[in-house]
């Protein structure tokens, strides 16, 4: 069992989190149950997969929950790309939101990739 609390990337994806909550805040009230909804499941989604991956009791078993994590990560990049070309989201704030997920992403990989 691994301390997931202690991995770097499992904190900020808690904070990319909070900052999917706070970009999505000003998304229209008809995306409520649309994108606002989506991109916010999503970024629960990894840090919930990595803290659940690392109760398991094999390698294995928590490299596959870092591979839902990362699946995820992708699917929030896909989201983000789509409330920019609805113009919810500002080139900037697009650009630091990819590169977080960007970072996440890597440090996941490469932790991964020790695991097997």
């Amino acid at each position: 069992m691994h301390r997931y609390k202690d991995l770097k990337f499992w904190q900020l994806s808690r904070e990319f989190c909070s900052d999917i909550y706070e970009k999505t805040s000003p998304f229209p009230d008809s995306e409520k149950f649309g994108l606002t909804s989506q991109l916010r499941r999503a970024s629960v989604s990894i840090p919930s997969n990595i803290a659940e991956g690392a109760s398991r009791s094999s390698n294995k078993d928590f490299s596959r929950f870092l591979e839902i994590a990362i699946g995820s990560c992708y699917e929030i990049e896909t989201q983000l790309l789509i409330a920019n070309d609805l113009q919810f989201v500002t080139n900037p704030d697009l650009n630091e939101l990819i590169k977080k997920l960007d970072s996440i992403i890597k440090m996941m990989s490469k932790f991964r990739s020790t695991l097997q």
